[in-house]
């Protein structure tokens, strides 16, 4: 089997850690890794299959010799060194929002839109976390009966603010644990533990945040068709890993809970937890280091006679919501011989 020459760009941080864990337990095929990041994470090191390797500055050359890179370094880093990167003909697959509703630039969810991959776009944008389990469900129920409307209110956990995120949860709740005063929010806009915070990311004019602006533009990207109307509300709830969504949609052919589920229980990433009798659903702690997409109470709405279904999709965002889909990307990459 061809070996590669990969690069994890932001290997400190807590999506490129995982990118790191996804390639060891995935065993994608690498001669050589290397570990880049900022000045300030200099003199670390890191293991990848039981070896210690140093990390090393991330500079405009850096993606010389190298076949694949995955990124998850932010947008701004990103916009700077990626197309240095694919100039050396490196495959650059980014965590950030920052080529994701690039005309140029395919957005990738490997069940969804394998299809989009092109040898000669190297720049591929990994998708929102919130949208990639989105997507994930949706399609196999949109090329039956293809949906015309999506409502979903998202449940972010803090991993998807990062490290700092985390950080601040289990400070605040070790503080209260102990009988102490909270810190002060800083990664967030209010206290998150005991707490639901109804804004991620900043507001924009017509008053849906950027991040619930993304699940309506990236979705329509993802599934090719522009058609499909989506309203989100994004919200951010004291949970360290998984994202968990309530999702409504309607569609253009009649849709049945049965069909559903036996579309979705054959869907590829996708499994089926739905039996309510016996209390069986997906939540946050099961879907915690996994590498599956949950389904679950799949109902029809009551509150309409047009074709509309309910449902619940957890996922872990750090795996299917980032790290995983990445690697998926080259793995795809490598099945379609372009690498």
């Amino acid at each position: 089997m061809k070996k590669y020459k990969v690069a994890i760009v932001g290997a400190t941080g807590a999506v490129g850690l995982e990118m790191i864990r996804m390639l060891e337990c995935r065993k994608f095929p690498i001669e050589n890794i290397k570990f880049l990041a900022s000045e300030r994470s200099i003199g670390k090191n890191l293991t990848f299959n039981n070896k210690e390797i140093a990390v090393e500055l991330l500079t405009k050359d850096s993606g010389k010799g190298i076949d694949v890179a995955l990124f998850s370094a932010g947008s701004e880093i990103s916009k700077k060194v990626a197309p240095f990167f694919a100039a050396d003909g490196c495959f650059v697959i980014d965590n950030s929002s920052a080529w994701r509703m690039d005309k140029n630039v395919p957005l990738v969810v490997p069940e969804v839109n394998p299809n989009d991959l092109n040898k000669n776009k190297k720049i591929i944008a990994n998708p929102n976390c919130s949208t990639i389990q989105m997507v994930v469900a949706l399609k196999p129920l949109h090329n039956f009966a293809k949906i015309k409307r999506v409502i979903v209110s998202t449940y972010q956990s803090v991993s998807g603010a990062g490290q700092k995120g985390i950080n601040e949860l289990t400070d605040q709740v070790k503080a209260w644990a102990k009988g102490e005063i909270l810190p002060q929010p800083n990664k967030f806009q209010y206290q998150i533990a005991f707490n639901l915070i109804p804004q991620i990311d900043i507001f924009t004019e017509n008053g849906y945040t950027k991040e619930e602006m993304k699940m309506t533009s990236e979705t329509k990207k993802i599934m090719n068709d522009n058609s499909i109307e989506v309203s989100a509300t994004c919200i951010r709830v004291p949970v360290f890993r998984s994202h968990s969504e309530s999702v409504w949609i309607e569609t253009e052919e009649l849709l049945s809970p049965q069909k559903a589920k036996e579309l979705l229980s054959q869907a590829e990433g996708i499994q089926l937890l739905d039996d309510p009798e016996n209390k069986k659903y997906p939540m946050p702690l099961c879907a915690e280091n996994m590498q599956t997409t949950y389904v679950g109470r799949i109902r029809t709405d009551i509150s309409t006679k047009n074709n509309a279904l309910t449902f619940w999709i957890v996922s872990d965002n750090l795996l299917k919501g980032s790290a995983l889909n990445a690697v998926q990307i080259a793995e795809t990459l490598v099945k379609k011989g372009f690498l």
